[in-house]
């Protein structure tokens, strides 16, 4: 693992993990004592209950063949 791929935390919508499972970003969460940043999504298919996500794990890279990519990358829009 690397360091994160961004600074600032993910807008709603849908992102693509690097193993190729989609799922939608609902909302990021502070936690009320550490303040620690965490991702609220959840799967686009299948279990639809939220899942919970540090934010740093959320947006940090992976290597990939011998290549840093981004754990999750923002979907674009089809609206």
């Amino acid at each position: 693992m690397t360091e994160p791929a961004a600074a600032s935390p993910p807008e709603p919508g849908v992102y693509e993990h690097y193993k190729g499972a989609r799922y939608e970003v609902l909302l990021v969460a502070r936690h009320s004592e550490t303040e620690e940043e965490f991702v609220v999504y959840r799967q686009l298919y299948g279990d639809h209950g939220a899942w919970v996500r540090p934010l740093a794990m959320f947006v940090e890279t992976v290597e990939v063949e011998g290549r840093a990519v981004p754990r999750f990358r923002r979907m674009e829009s089809t609206a």
